[in-house]
């Protein structure tokens, strides 16, 4: 075995702090490359194809990829910086695995291709040049807008079993493509960046008409805000007896999360009513200030409630039925999406017309626009936005 190579696989294996890489497969691959020995060809070419094979189905550059997996490896330094301040112990170590792993990103192989002969038939891979330690510390100032672990390589996720899991596609909303309601979306956008700024952040609910937008709008403010650090968690109301474990594991995360319940509602015996008491009005520690509640609804007050629930034995009846329709006050911030008369339907319309780029006469589309409203349920967005689709798709 080259010496340089047992040393560096020597380092590699003593990583503390950037001990995840390790469960890499790219990296996986490379410890065995740097173990391959050129008395054995076989083998040390066998071990050269699987390292190419797996960094090239990411990059040609093995630069880039370490760095890559530097920026977003969730670890010791990382965490203990979330925390407070990291020990002199953990400085001193992050400072020599920076060390070695700036060494490690201009390994080339160049020393094991000319002890094996130089053959041609083996791929090459990329090296650049780099400053290792200035590129993680700068990365470091950069976790309260790009996050670190999942966190960095996505923006939106559901909860399983408990815990987050990332969602790989989500459902792209863009601010521009929402037209109308504009006064309503900023109320959301300005709550939002209130939350970016760290202030008070208000618990919002939007309650309306369905299709006005209502889950549109916090998808798409949720997008908008990624790169300024905001993630968006969804959640069912089935799951929200998981969520107070896991907003206090959030806590000291620099990011900032909306935790999205949508069609939000109650029955008046649902468990899941005195779940999300608990998440609006915080815990014993009180809620986290890097996150807030925004839910949609299309009933005002949640709950579902019959005449038979007001002429019930309940002795104390009044003081029950103003704790249910009480959960509604609880959010700081209440927006209303009324549905849309003719003039505010056919604006969405016409907005709509010009995005997807659909040349008709005016008055035509209008009358298109409201036959196609009374057919499907009434004027919305929604149904204007599956109007002018419909179009597009003819005229295409």
């Amino acid at each position: 075995m080259i010496a340089m190579q047992q040393q560096l696989r020597m380092r590699l294996g003593a990583l503390v702090i950037f001990r995840g890489l390790l469960q890499d497969p790219v990296f996986q691959a490379l410890d065995a490359l740097l173990a391959a020995d050129e008395a054995a060809p076989a083998q040390a070419t066998a071990a050269w194809g699987e390292f190419c094979a797996r960094l090239f189905g990411h990059t040609v550059n093995w630069t880039d990829y370490l760095l890559e997996q530097m920026a977003e490896n969730e670890n010791l330094y990382v965490l203990a910086l979330c925390q407070g301040r990291p020990s002199p112990t953990l400085d001193a170590t992050l400072a020599s695995e920076l060390e070695f792993l700036q060494q490690l990103s201009a390994f080339d192989g160049e020393g094991l291709w000319q002890a094996l002969g130089s053959p041609a038939y083996l791929p090459r891979w990329e090296v650049s040049a780099v400053d290792c330690a200035g590129f993680y510390r700068r990365r470091l100032e950069e976790l309260p807008r790009k996050g670190y672990g999942i966190f960095a390589r996505y923006s939106t996720f559901t909860v399983k079993d408990g815990a987050l899991c990332p969602v790989k596609y989500p459902d792209h909303q863009r601010l521009e493509e929402l037209s109308g309601y504009e006064q309503e979306r900023q109320q959301v956008i300005d709550n939002t960046r209130t939350l970016l700024e760290g202030g008070p952040a208000a618990n919002v609910l939007l309650y309306g008409d369905a299709g006005t937008g209502k889950s549109s709008t916090v998808k798409a403010v949720a997008a908008a805000f990624a790169d300024q650090g905001l993630r968006l968690i969804e959640v069912k109301k089935s799951q929200l007896y998981q969520i107070p474990s896991l907003v206090d594991s959030l806590g000291s995360n620099p990011l900032k999360f909306i935790l999205f319940i949508d069609d939000l509602s109650f029955s008046t015996n649902d468990d899941d009513f005195a779940a999300l008491k608990a998440i609006l009005e915080g815990s014993v520690s009180g809620r986290t200030a890097n996150l807030t509640v925004y839910a949609t609804s299309n009933r005002r007050h949640l709950i579902k409630e019959t005449l038979s629930d007001r002429e019930g034995d309940d002795i104390h009846l009044a003081d029950t039925m103003q704790e249910l329709m009480s959960l509604s006050a609880r959010f700081g911030l209440t927006i209303t999406y009324s549905r849309p008369d003719r003039d505010a339907y056919l604006s969405i319309v016409h907005d709509l017309a010009k995005l997807y780029e659909l040349d008709m006469d005016q008055t035509q589309l209008d009358t298109r626009a409201e036959a196609h409203a009374i057919r499907h349920g009434g004027r919305s967005p929604r149904v204007a936005k599956q109007f002018i689709q419909s179009l597009k798709a003819q005229h295409e």
